[in-house]
């Protein structure tokens, strides 16, 4: 009996693809809650928050990717969304309308789009399932849009336990 132990999955020739690795990173990110804005909670005064944004150290935004939102349950004018904007525009990285959340997920469809396809040309990837991150189901379609038409195969899961997606003809 042979006491060599060998390693099946590095021997197969899968690429395995971690889409967390393309997840920004935290010192990427901003986010401008018009909640904080609200008078008693529920309205926002147009000369209370113009004169809040021009008080406002806007240093924190600073090449940031900023998601702009409101947490709280009110309506928000979107001459208010714009003068945010006007803020923003000369200092941030970009501007996007949504929660925090929602601008992690679409950098993450974002840099999956500018993956260079051709790195995986005929090759088997595995798209990693499980991590300690939340990835969207657009990230899913996002990287398989991205490289079904070059790759030989396309699985879902771990090396070693994957579930087909895809194979060329």
């Amino acid at each position: 009996m042979s006491d060599v132990i060998v390693n099946k999955v590095a021997e197969s020739g899968l690429i395995s693809l971690d889409l967390q690795d393309y997840l920004p990173t935290e010192n990427q990110l901003a986010a401008f809650d018009l909640k904080e804005y609200l008078f008693m909670g529920m309205i926002l005064k147009e000369k209370d928050f113009r004169s809040s944004l021009l008080s406002l150290d806007w240093s924190a935004f600073d090449q940031k990717w900023v998601a702009v939102y409101c947490s709280a349950e009110a309506i928000i004018p979107n001459w208010a969304y714009m003068l945010i904007a006007t803020r923003l525009e000369p200092i941030a990285k970009g501007i996007f309308m949504g929660s925090p959340e929602s601008l992690i997920q679409s950098l993450l469809v974002k840099n999956i789009g500018e993956l260079d396809a051709a790195v995986f040309l005929d090759q088997r990837v595995v798209i990693k399932g499980c991590g300690d991150q939340t990835v969207s189901a657009d990230a899913y379609v996002a990287i398989t849009q991205k490289l079904r038409p070059v790759v030989k195969s396309i699985m879902y899961g771990e090396p070693c336990s994957t579930v087909p997606v895809y194979k060329k003809k």
